[in-house]
Formats: structure tokens, C-alpha cells, sequence
């Protein structure tokens, strides 16, 4: 349930609540990780305080709009690419080239300084963490979300599943976006997403588009429809079906893999190497343009509704005076719920206690308060190795049981938070915004 609470109450709360973003004493080294994630946890209520984790990619061009500063868009080297996505509660690598071990690997911060990472966490404490169903089946955390941020589109590509990615020993990639409109003031150069291939498509053009690749733009866009993206809504996107994401920013909830195929040879302009339409294909595959083309899901890209399979809007999951939490991502992939997300708005003096099914990671997109103990506080910029207060991971005890999110600043508080699977069976089915 929701109250509302005088404003000089909430600030005397507020005053008497510890900073967590306070410079603090350096966190214990002398224990060994086992016992200080048990503290850690035990100190947060179990809940853990995330550091920002921030990944480039070399083939796109960033959209300067994820709070970074400007000065560190290419901290980590030209080379590597401009920073344009930040991954969030993350126990999944990034399959970059020239990447360290732990690039896109969320680390836990307590008393100041990043401990350990979230996937060590979850190794030694994981039913309490991500919960004995998901402990049981996975022994992993086995999704993450992230906001992905580009100046233009990305190439028209897709994401293997299961079968085909166990082939060079990696996972499926499903995948899901929503558009926060608090990040998409400005949409950029290209807010339109192409979706899948034009019915009556066949794969000889597709394959026509592979022997170009060296021509200049292989023209697979012409096979293919663009959709206006629209703040406030989103997609589900299974493996193998092309799609050329635009140039919104995207929260992206999707599984803990990071494989890819890209079908396109040009995007505007700019060349993309035939070995990103392979890096997850056997090699004995490399040049086998029918196994490339065979590896689309056909039925689904050329589905003639596919908007109507596909198109996500936002339901409202509960209200109260003051607040409302509201699905944003739902729906199954081959049968089977593996990711949802909700968007929780708190308004400005308000408290609300939610209880979920299960585990979550919580980034804010607007205002500041607290969730239990921890400051929330939506930074306007953010320096390359900052440390902020607008990520969280909130285990699997914490969210059953119920955490209090309390709007103590002058502005709507809005968080994001997305769970793993099986965790919401109540949640909707694709087209329930519209039969609604």
C-alpha cells in the first residue's frame, strides 16, 4: 500500500538516512570473497549497489545521450570504439575483440569501492540471490538488460538461438526494447527500426545480398520494413529474425549472451566487416552463404503481421495513490517466459512498498529517493569510473519480501527493473495492451 507523508517528515527522514555515495573508509580486503558478500548482502538488506559498467562498440557511432561525459566517450581507446551502451546487472561478458576478461561484468560497490562482480556474488550466494528455481536450472544469472545508445541505426542483423549458438559453445539471444521517453528527448539520426524481411522475400535474395558484400551496400534493407519507433513502447525480438535497431535509446532486457550475425555489408556509409556476420558461425561455415541465409527463422521474418506478434505497449500492473508500476516488457519465446520488465513511477512525496516474484536489477531514469537504505539519485552526467547512485540489484529474499521506495525529491521517481525467467507467470501476452 501507498501514503502520502508531510514534506518536512520526508526531509528529516531523508537527513537521518546514511549517504551512500559518502567517501567512506576502504572496504575490507582481509576476508576472503565468500564472507564478504555474505556481509555485503547482509548490510544492504539484500539488496547490492551496482557500479556503472560501460561497453563500446567499435562499429557504431555513439548518441551521446546514457549521461557520460563527453570528454570520456572513447576512454577506453579510438580504437575500441565509442562508448554507446551500458549494461546493467550484468553476470554476462561482452564478446568484444580486444575486450578484457571482465568488460560488461557488473561490480558490486560497498563503502565507496567496487568488491566484486555481480557473477561472483551470484556464484557463492545464488539461491538467495537469484532464487532457487533459477539457481537450480541455470546456476547463473542468466539475463541482463542495457541501454544502448547510437547516433544512427545499427546493421540489419540477428541473434543465433540455442542450437546454433551451442555450435561455437555460446547461448541463444533473445531479446526486448523499450524506449524510456525520459532518455529520448532527441531521436537522432535514424528513430525507425527495420523488422524482419518483406513477405514474398525468398531466400535467393538474401542470398544474392551475401555475394555483394564486397560491392558496397549489399541492398538486404530493400527486403526489408521500417517501423517508427515511438517513447513509451517497445518489442519482443526472438532469435533469427533480422532487425536493423534505430536510433533511440533503448533498454534492452534480453538473455545473458552476447552472440550476433550482421547481414548488412554498409551502414550509412561505413563498412562492416564480413567477420560480424560470422563471429558466432563454425568456421568450416564462413563462406557457406545457404547455411548463412538457413540460419533466419523464414517463417518469422517474413511474417505478414508481424507488428501484431511482435509490438509491445505498456499495461498497468498495480496502482495506488500516488504511484503506479506498469509492464513494459512481456510476452514468451517459443513457448517459455525468459525476461519481463515493469517501469514503477512514484510521485514526489510518496512511499509505496512492492513485492515481486523474484530477482531484479533497477536502474532510475528520473528523480531521487531511496529504495529501503539506498539513495537513488538519477545523475545529470556521469564520469568514465564514477561511481553512482541509480543502479541496484534486488535479490531474490529482498524482492519477495518487499522493498519501500520512498520519493523524497521534487520530481516523479522512475525506475526500471527487469526480472529472469519464469518469474512473472502473471505477466501479459503480446497484443493485451489492444484486447484491453
Amino acid at each position: 500500500m501507498a501514503k502520502k507523508s508531510a514534506s518536512t517528515a520526508k526531509s528529516k527522514a531523508a537527513s537521518a538516512k546514511p549517504a551512500a555515495s559518502a567517501k567512506p573508509a576502504a572496504a575490507p580486503t582481509a576476508k576472503g570473497e565468500a564472507a564478504l558478500i555474505r556481509e555485503v548482502l547482509e548490510a544492504g538488506n539484500g539488496v547490492l549497489r551496482l557500479a556503472p559498467t560501460w561497453v563500446p562498440r567499435s562499429f557504431l557511432m555513439p548518441g551521446r545521450r546514457l549521461k557520460l561525459a563527453p570528454q570520456d566517450l572513447y576512454a577506453l581507446g579510438a580504437h575500441r570504439g565509442g562508448i554507446d551502451e551500458r549494461w546493467f546487472a550484468s553476470t554476462t561478458p561482452a564478446a568484444n575483440e580486444g575486450a578484457p576478461p571482465d568488460e560488461g561484468l557488473s561490480y558490486v560497490v560497498y563503502r565507496g569501492q567496487r568488491v566484486f562482480t555481480l557473477r561472483d556474488a551470484v556464484g557463492h550466494e545464488g539461491p538467495r540471490l537469484v532464487g532457487p528455481a533459477i539457481w537450480e536450472r541455470y546456476q547463473r544469472w542468466p539475463v541482463y538488460s542495457k541501454f544502448f545508445d547510437n547516433l544512427g541505426p545499427i546493421p540489419h542483423h540477428m541473434h543465433q538461438n540455442n542450437a546454433q549458438a551451442a555450435l561455437v559453445g555460446q547461448q541463444g539471444k533473445p531479446e526486448s526494447y523499450y524506449f524510456p521517453p525520459q532518455l529520448n528527448a532527441i531521436g537522432n539520426n535514424f528513430p525507425y527500426t527495420f523488422f524482419g524481411l518483406e513477405p514474398g522475400t525468398t531466400k535467393a535474395d538474401i542470398r544474392r545480398c551475401l555475394e555483394r558484400w564486397n560491392e558496397g551496400d549489399n541492398g538486404i534493407l530493400n527486403y526489408s520494413k521500417a517501423y517508427r519507433l515511438e517513447p513509451g513502447t517497445g518489442w519482443l525480438v526472438p532469435p533469427c529474425i533480422l532487425h536493423a535497431p534505430g536510433s533511440l535509446v533503448t533498454y534492452e532486457p534480453q538473455w545473458g549472451s552476447d552472440v550476433f550475425a550482421m547481414y548488412q555489408s554498409m551502414v550509412e556509409g561505413r563498412y562492416v566487416p564480413w567477420d560480424l556476420l560470422v563471429k558466432d558461425v563454425p568456421k568450416s561455415r564462413h563462406r557457406d552463404l545457404d547455411y548463412l541465409v538457413d540460419q533466419l527463422d523464414w517463417e518469422a521474418n517474413v511474417d505478414p503481421h508481424f507488428k501484431e506478434h511482435h509490438f509491445l505497449e505498456p499495461i498497468v500492473a498495480a496502482q495506488g495513490d500516488g504511484w503506479v508500476d506498469r509492464w513494459i516488457v512481456y510476452g514468451k519465446v517459443d513457448g517459455e517466459e525468459l525476461f519481463t520488465a515493469k517501469e514503477l513511477t512514484v510521485q514526489p512525496g510518496v512511499k509505496v512498498t512492492i513485492k515481486d516474484n523474484g530477482a531484479y536489477g533497477l536502474i532510475a531514469v528520473q528523480g531521487s529517493g531511496w529504495l529501503d537504505k539506498h539513495r537513488l539519485q538519477t545523475p545529470a552526467m556521469i564520469r568514465f569510473g564514477e561511481l553512482t547512485d541509480d543502479e541496484l540489484f534486488v535479490g531474490y529474499e529482498a524482492a519477495r519480501r518487499g522493498v519501500v521506495f520512498d520519493n523524497t525529491g521534487t520530481e516523479p521517481l522512475v525506475t526500471l527493473r527487469y526480472f529472469g525467467p519464469n518469474t512473472n507467470p502473471q505477466a501479459p501476452n503480446i497484443g493485451d495492451a489492444r484486447r484491453r
